[in-house]
């Protein structure tokens, strides 16, 4: 059994096992059926021998009806048989029937069909049994002579493995690909030769190439990709001849073939350290990155050139305007990827030319027609000028000038990027305020979005500091806003609608938020044509709600139109800057009577706002919660004078706020960078490495190739792991009563569970035939079964399965353990206890802006609401309620800490997280608690993309019981 498993070498999902034909049914169509029927045959034995049954019955049958056939197809289809299927006895010596295989082979390999012969050589590099390849040696060498490439090139690799397994049946192996390939003239066959060589004889592969040395840079593109692995390998054996490969390998950089550049630009950077050389590699992986079409080459080399820059530090600088010629692709994440790296490799020597090339891009992505995905492309440029200028401040000026020219251009989203920017650029240097402030009010006129003119006011209120600032503030502001008071001007336009026909008064005093007509409900009216006509309400109700669209529809200065569109949430942030205005005016001037003239002003526009938000002249009536914000503010402009508290909460407590944010976030970079520069720091108390008096498999620069395939395997994660969390994750699935006792190892790689199951039998019987046989719901599915085997009595043995999983839905593992009976007719059966997918394999805290959380909670569809209710034990308060939460959940906290300081009877915070499957998961926790109960109560929010997540997430064991957890 073993060596059948070692011979399998496919995986092929079977839909229905209990769909399974009997051996004698296989006999007879392979007996009788013709050449297609025994085609579908064989694919239905080949695809049941490979999920674990040998099948070891059919053996002779297939060599009688299908070995004889003169079909490719069923040709093809028998070597795959010969492959997987058991070869030798219960004793381990060689079957008889093997030895009409063998002949069998012997004639293939002799066959006039140069096809023929290269299939069945490819065979030879799978077969391992001595016996069996002992009569083929001589005609596989024959084929090293074949008139056919095809034939030879799988010769040699047929020899290699022959040598490679038992050496002792072709001794001279290393000496006879030698001589062919120094007589070998076709490409591929060279090639295969020296691969096979490399592979079975260092020595011998070392001589051949120092004869054909001065003519690699000439040789064929497949040759010299398999000659620059070899000089990787022998460089570390060899370190004499490191000098003269570097030569070379710099010679083949400038190679026409894209593989072959790729591959030397590897190697040099593997063999040496030296900045020139670094500096090379790099610059023709970017080169690969701007001449290669597909995308993910692109990326593949963009990331390349990344570990170059993480593991020399400084070297790769002057190449940050080579990387950003990247971004003539047309894919975004190829520009995001490029952007990210020049940000990383940006500095003071570099910057304004860096600058000067994204605003060229920026301009270009006003034309919506101009990128692919153009408003993300558009965000991503924004990002990355804001990193220059927050890292440069000598290009702060001219970048911030360049990004408010573009506001009115922008959409939304974009323009609300840009004064996210522009609010950190003022307050991280003050030298630069004045002049932004002048500037962002110039440009309030054009502004047409709510959040953009909120961003906006917030700057102006905060920094204009100069009387003379307040005095142009406020002229624009007064000129958005337009005539106030606004419902008295609204009327007046309506009544001004021009109309042919006189019309009864309207009475414009608010009735449930419409006019309310004064005048009787029928009147009599004289036509154009003098007749007599009766006007009824109806009508007139219909002209006056006609002309009323039209003053709405009417063309309007962009801040008086926003209010009027329903957005009070601006109305509140600009009664907040009128008030910051005023208290600031009074502050810097003795002019009492013009800081008088601004209190009334203020306090009229202020009123006139909640007015107008009650008439029938907005889109929505104003909500309670503006009218309160801005009837503070009247508040306070009435107050301040004598209570100097309101001007330190107006002035002074909302900046300290913003600059408390932008510490925080100023610190989050630091901390980012600082972890980055230690993870490539080298301690000058590090231990030495010496080449000479290191373990073999310690060789620094020893083949990456091998250690990457070493971690793809889980080489480095299966040795980290220790016994406890082993042992955590063992699941019992069955009692200890049970005629079989089983337990299984529950294990997660990335998208796939691994069950290693341990069986033990507790008869003194043999059970035979003996199958684990497990089932999913969910996302789930079985891709590898446990293979039937014989389970002696009072012996265990371990079966693995393997479960691939596509999604974070919450699935379940369910099986039973079938073994016959004492009579062939009987099967016994135990059923498994059900096995638990837990999700937190594959949710792990992430971050994300904001602006980022903001936007996806808008557009996620998915929503589950956790009621909440829970007691604390004493001493624990909410903060500690949250740390459970984010332990349970995986999920990383949005909300900064200086928001979460202090201690309150209520909490509030944004929670995020993103699954192995690139998934995200939003969350939002709002609860409060009882002081004299200690009872924690409230709701949690989860929103994903998919149903699933949000479901999962939600159905956490012990959630809504965190505090009796802790």
């Amino acid at each position: 059994m073993a060596t059948f498993l070692e011979s399998s070498y496919s995986l092929v999902h079977q839909d229905n096992t209990a769909d399974q034909p009997s051996q004698q049914d296989l006999k007879n169509q392979l007996e009788k059926g013709s050449d297609d029927t025994k085609v579908e045959t064989m694919k239905r034995i080949l695809t049941i021998m490979l999920n674990g049954d040998p099948m070891p019955n059919l053996l002779m049958h297939i060599i009688r009806f299908v070995m004889p056939s003169r079909s490719k197809q069923l040709k093809k289809l028998l070597y795959l048989y010969y492959e997987v299927c058991p070869k030798l006895d219960l004793s381990g010596k060689l079957k008889q029937e093997m030895i009409l295989v063998c002949n069998g082979i012997r004639m293939d390999l002799q066959h006039a069909n140069e096809y023929i012969r290269g299939n069945t050589l490819r065979f030879l590099c799978k077969l391992r049994e001595p016996e069996l390849l002992e009569p083929l040696l001589a005609p596989a060498r024959a084929c090293l002579e074949h008139r056919h490439s095809y034939v030879r090139k799988n010769a040699v690799f047929a020899i290699a493995s022959i040598f490679q397994h038992s050496e002792h049946l072709m001794p001279d192996a290393p000496e006879l690909i030698q001589t062919f390939l120094e007589g070998e003239s076709d490409n591929t066959c060279k090639r295969n030769a020296f691969a096979a060589l490399l592979s079975i004889s260092h020595e011998k592969a070392l001589e051949y190439l120092s004869g054909v040395f001065e003519g690699i840079p000439n040789a064929s593109e497949l040759l010299q990709l398999v000659e620059l692995e070899f000089i990787r390998k022998d460089a570390v054996q060899n370190q004499q001849n490191k000098a003269r490969y570097l030569r070379l390998i710099f010679d083949l950089l400038e190679a026409k073939e894209s593989t072959v550049v790729y591959e030397a630009a590897s190697s040099l950077t593997a063999l040496t350290n030296n900045p020139v050389a670094v500096k090379a590699a790099a610059g023709k992986f970017i080169e690969l990155s701007i001449k290669e079409s597909d995308n993910n080459v692109k990326l593949i080399v963009l990331e390349k050139v990344n570990q170059l820059r993480q593991a020399n530090e400084g070297v790769l600088d002057d190449l940050t305007m080579e990387i950003l010629r990247v971004l003539s692709s047309p894919d975004l994440d190829v520009r995001r990827k490029a952007l990210e790296l020049a940000m990383e490799m940006v500095s003071s020597r570099n910057v304004e030319e860096v600058v000067m090339l994204l605003k060229k891009e920026l301009s270009k992505t006003v034309d919506e027609q101009a990128y692919e995905k153009n408003t993300e492309y558009r965000s991503l440029l924004i990002h990355s000028i804001h990193q220059c200028a927050i890292k440069f401040s000598e290009v702060a000026q001219s970048v911030v000038g360049l990004l408010m020219d573009f506001i009115s251009d922008f959409n939304n989203a974009s323009a609300v990027d840009v004064i996210s920017f522009v609010k950190e650029v003022v307050e991280r240097f003050p030298k630069m305020r004045s002049g932004i402030v002048e500037r962002l009010v110039a440009t309030l006129s054009e502004v047409r979005a709510g959040k953009v003119y909120r961003g906006a006011l917030w700057i102006i209120g905060e920094y204009s500091l100069e009387e003379k600032d307040i005095r142009d503030a406020w002229k624009r502001i007064r000129a958005s806003l337009g005539e106030v008071p606004i419902v008295a001007s609204e009327a007046r336009l309506l009544e001004e609608q021009p109309d042919g026909e006189t019309e009864p008064a309207v009475d414009l005093t608010q009735t449930n938020g419409h006019p309310r007509p004064a005048a009787a409900s029928t009147a009599s009216r004289v036509l154009a044509d003098g007749t007599y006509a009766t006007q009824t309400a109806l009508t007139s109700q219909a002209s006056t709600q006609a002309k009323l669209d039209a003053v709405k529809a009417a063309s309007k200065p962009p801040l008086r139109q926003l209010i009027l569109d329903g957005d009070f949430y601006l109305a509140t942030v600009l009664s907040s800057t009128l008030t910051k205005l005023v208290m600031r005016h009074s502050e810097i001037s003795n002019d009492k009577a013009r800081t008088n003239a601004l209190k009334a002003e203020a306090m009229l526009i202020m009123i006139s706002i909640i007015r107008a938000g009650q008439s029938h002249f907005v889109k929505a009536p104003i909500d309670e919660d503006s009218v309160d914000r801005i009837m503070s503010c009247v508040r306070s402009l009435a107050e301040f004078a004598q209570k100097k508290d309101l001007e330190t909460a107006f002035l002074d407590d909302t900046r300290k706020a913003f600059r408390d944010m932008v510490q925080v976030e100023e610190r989050k970079r630091k901390e980012k960078e600082d972890v980055l520069k230690a993870k490539s720091a080298v301690q000058v108390d590090d231990v030495v490495s010496i080449r000479q008096l290191s373990k073999k498999n310690m060789l620094d620069g020893a083949d990456d190739v091998t250690e990457d395939v070493e971690k793809a395997t889980g080489g480095d994660a299966s040795a980290a792991e220790n016994l406890t969390s082993k042992l955590s994750r063992v699941v019992q699935l069955t009692g200890f009563s049970d005629p079989v006792y089983a337990e299984a190892y529950v294990q997660v790689h990335q998208f796939d569970i691994i069950l290693d199951v341990l069986l033990v039998n507790q008869t003194r019987e043999t059970l035979q035939n003996l199958s684990v046989e497990f089932a999913t719901l969910g996302d789930l599915k079985v891709v590898e079964r446990p293979t039937t085997q014989n389970l002696p009595a009072l012996d265990f043995l371990n079966v693995q399965a393997t479960v691939k999983v596509s999604s974070t839905d919450t699935g379940v593992i369910f099986g039973n353990v079938v073994y016959d009976g004492p009579s062939s007719t009987e099967s016994n059966v135990v059923i498994l206890n059900d096995v638990h997918v837990d999700i937190m394999d594959y949710i792990h805290p992430a971050q994300c802006t904001e602006a980022q959380f903001r936007t996806m909670w808008t557009e996620f569809e998915w929503e589950n609401k956790i009621n909440i209710s829970t007691k604390m034990p004493d001493g624990k308060g909410l903060r500690d309620f949250l740390q459970r939460l984010m332990k349970v959940t995986n999920m990383s906290c949005l909300t900064p800490e200086a928001s979460l300081s202090g201690d309150c009877q209520f909490l509030s915070a944004n929670l995020y997280a993103r699954s192995v499957f690139g998934e995200d998961a939003l969350a939002n926790l709002s609860v409060e608690k009882d002081g004299e109960s200690s009872l924690v109560t409230g709701f949690m929010r989860i929103r994903s993309r998919s149903q699933g997540l949000a479901l999962s997430l939600g159905s956490l064991k012990g959630l809504s019981k965190i505090g009796e957890m802790a």
